[in-house]
């Protein structure tokens, strides 16, 4: 596997800090992990820091129809207040309005569910794959403000947070497009208070048997309903048509909504064309339909001909564009990659679109993004494979999809610049170039774009562009490091290493065992973890490749501090430094000997660390490395600490709390205040140390790290202990071993049982 630089690679640093910045919801939501143990979320509601209030629903489309029957269905379960957790699933055939009814009733509500609106579109009917529950969980957890340790790379872990959340909560939650039962099932609440609307094609009978759904079968329109809405859309561009044809063009429609609107449209869009001319083409397409298909009693058939007559009145290179949308990973996308799939420059795809677009053939959502229903997107796909050859598809497919790898790549080189760089499959001079001014830019992209990404590593695999497939997914790792979305992250981890090992591609393959190692020991999935990285450093060591050997010995290494094996994580970190040190390595080789230093004072040596802290201390002032700086000097001012030097530990880790302010990070303050808190007390400053706890619980409790949380509060209790305060202390360290315990954090529990045995001596 060929990189473009091999310097600075992905920081295998404990992970202190978040990402200071990063912005928006990217920065709002990466959170701090405890390098020693897994945390759980089980905190109860009285510990929850007040929660975000989301607004998720988009924008209702214009022209609906009032459908005061269903409408007044919906309205029911309000009746009672919501007394208990209900679900209602609104079925009905594709295009019949499904999704444009429950939006616009919630919008109408809103004012009804005061915590908040949640969507998610499960994509049930989607040719590449229906959206995992994980990945709408994960999606929840993080808007809704829940703490770090909610998200997980497990499921249920995952499920079981989202009920507790919830409770006491009163939400809507939209989930659209549901494909089964077991889609929706764990996304559903528990308790009282929030109501679930579910969209589906199918009836879904085991959510009705087994929740007690409530089904709301939705029908065609009537005709009256079906003339109105024609009339809504034509009433500004035509004008005296004859009610009869009007009539008779519904029908034509089978009275489903999309045909209808799309039908509107194309008689709005030639208002001095009679309308009896346009019902003789549809009415010709409807039959020539009729013949061609195997299924034409099917309701949703009908849409069909109506998309022909509509798409044939297209210009050519419009009705190209179009049909080419259809082979585009994702329904969403924006312009640039319309352009990129359509081989022409931005601004002409801007034009193309604005033409698909006033035909009713794709839905504008954005100044510069544009959606295809998936009825339309089939449609599409179908005109491409009938009109294009297979290569011309092909083409199309691997330029959006190169396209996608390196406006990739700019991200990375924007949010993680010291990450390798991968020799990019390259791009033609005809594809739209992306810069990115900073990284919030860079962040933004990204958040619109993140689903069509893990879309398009397994498009390119499913394609046959297994090299396009690993590539983007080791791109992605070092913006998903950041942030940890660990659905996506694993997804996309795991076909890229199945692309790789297809590609023959043994240092790809090893790049992606290592990631995968990282994101399940970032979700806490310590296990599985230690598998992928094991493989990862056997594939190193197969290859001769040393700087990755070291690379991954230093990713061992703190998982094996997570995992509290000191033993094993000291034995990797003298490797992976020794491996370094050849290599004449003057970046990583002191990292890894701060976080040899971090093994050395949990083993109890803090003399031995004091000379490597410090001259790792001094590179990363020569690097401006401050996140680095500000964390070696907080092991500085615990080794002195231990040594005796109580003044220069309380020098150090004022120094470091410092840093933590002006990279303004809450996740390095938070955590950093512990060392100036054991300081503070240990000079005899103990109200300046109740204060500098204080706010490190404050902070957890903000960030969601229990582990550290209930390390602030023993801290609290030696301090209220110090002076004389003994019923305090006691109750700080109690509160600590019971969040200990839940976490499964036996040494830490042990340390915690110890001093809250002492402050009842006292």
């Amino acid at each position: 596997m060929k990189w473009l630089t091999s310097s600075l690679p992905r920081v295998y640093e404990p992970r202190e800090e978040v990402n200071s910045s990063l912005s928006g919801t990217a920065r709002d939501v990466v959170q701090a992990r405890d390098v020693q143990g897994g945390i759980h979320f089980h905190a109860p509601a009285t510990d929850r820091v007040q929660m975000p209030v989301p607004y998720q629903l988009p924008l209702a489309g214009r022209g609906f129809v009032n459908r005061r029957a269903e409408r007044a269905a919906l309205d029911r379960p309000l009746d009672d207040d919501l007394a208990s957790a209900r679900v209602l699933l609104v079925a009905g055939t594709a295009g019949v309005g499904k999704t444009s009814l429950v939006l616009h009733w919630s919008h109408a509500v809103r004012d009804r569910f005061p915590d908040g609106q949640l969507y998610a579109d499960l994509h049930g009917y989607d040719p590449q794959a229906p959206v995992r529950y994980e990945r709408v969980l994960e999606s929840f957890l993080r808007v809704l403000g829940a703490p770090a340790d909610a998200v997980h790379a497990d499921g249920e872990h995952m499920a079981a947070a989202f009920r507790s959340w919830l409770a006491g909560r009163r939400l809507l939650i939209v989930l659209d497009n549901a494909a089964s039962a077991s889609q929706v099932r764990p996304l559903l609440p528990a308790t009282p208070g929030c109501l679930v609307i579910v969209t589906s094609r199918h009836r879904l009978p085991g959510l009705t048997i087994r929740e007690g759904a409530q089904r709301l079968t939705l029908d065609v329109l009537d005709q009256d309903g079906s003339v109105a809405l024609l009339r809504s859309v034509t009433s500004d561009y035509r004008h005296g048509d004859d009610p009869a044809q009007v009539a008779e063009l519904a029908s034509l429609c089978a009275r489903l909504p999309l045909a209808l609107r799309i039908a509107a449209e194309r008689a709005a869009g030639r208002p001095l064309m009679h309308l009896a001319d346009l019902i003789g083409e549809l009415r010709d397409e409807s039959s020539r339909w009729e013949v061609l298909s195997a299924d034409g009693d099917e309701e949703s058939e009908a849409v069909r001909p109506v998309f022909t007559w509509s798409y044939r009145a297209l210009t050519s290179d419009a009705a190209r564009l179009f049909r080419l949308l259809g082979l585009h990973p994702g329904p969403e996308f924006s312009d640039t990659a319309a352009a990129a799939l359509a081989g022409v420059d931005v601004r002409t795809a801007r034009r193309l679109l604005d033409v698909v677009a006033a035909a009713h053939m794709v839905e504008q959502t954005a100044p510069d993004r544009f959606r295809l229903h998936d009825l339309l997107r089939a449609y599409a796909a179908d005109q491409a494979r009938l009109e294009q050859t297979t290569q011309e598809c092909q083409d199309a497919l691997g330029r959006v999809l190169t396209w996608y790898l390196h406006a990739a790549d700019a991200v990375q080189a924007r949010v993680a610049p010291r990450e390798p760089r991968v020799e990019l499959v390259p791009a033609s001079g005809e594809l739209p170039e992306l810069r990115f001014a900073d990284e919030a830019q860079a962040m933004r992209w990204y958040e619109a774009e993140r689903d069509n990404l893990v879309a398009a590593v397994r498009a390119a695999a499913s394609g046959g562009l297994d090299r396009i497939a690993w590539q983007l997914a080791v791109v992605l790792r070092a913006v998903y490091m950041t942030n940890n979305p660990f659905q996506d992250w694993l997804a996309a981890s795991q076909i890229g290493l199945e692309a790789a090992r297809r590609d023959g591609d043994r240092g790809a393959e090893a790049e992606l065992e290592e990631s995968l190692g990282m994101a399940y020991a970032q979700s806490q999935c310590l296990a599985a973890a230690a598998e992928h990285y094991e493989s990862a450093l056997t594939l190193r060591r197969e290859l001769g490749d040393i700087f990755g050997e070291a690379l991954t010995l230093n990713g061992l290494g703190l998982l094996e501090l997570r995992r509290r094996n000191l033993a094993r994580a000291q034995a990797a970190f003298e490797d992976s430094r020794r491996l370094f040190a050849a290599l004449n390595d003057r970046f990583w080789e002191p990292r890894v000997a701060v976080n040899l230093a971090q093994v050395e004072l949990e083993l109890g040596h803090p003399a031995s660390v004091l000379g490597p802290l410090r001259r790792g201390i001094e590179v990363f002032r020569a690097h401006g490395d401050r996140h680095a700086e500000g964390n070696a000097l907080r092991l500085l001012a615990a080794a002195e600490l231990d040594s005796g030097n109580t003044d220069t530990a309380l020098a150090h880790a004022e120094q470091a709390v410092a840093i933590a302010a002006e990279i303004r990070s809450t996740a390095a303050e938070g955590y950093w205040l512990l060392a100036l808190g054991d300081a503070q007390r240990v000079t005899g400053h103990p109200s300046q140390a109740l204060a500098s706890y204080r706010r490190a619980v404050a902070l957890q409790e903000q960030l969601g790290d229990r582990a550290r949380q209930a390390a602030a509060r023993d801290g609290l209790g030696q301090t209220y202990l110090q002076l004389g305060r003994a019923r305090e202390a006691a109750e700080c360290h109690r509160r600590a071993v019971a969040t200990y315990r839940d976490l499964e954090q036996t040494w830490e529990t042990a340390q915690s049982l110890a001093q809250w045995l002492l402050s009842f001596r006292i």
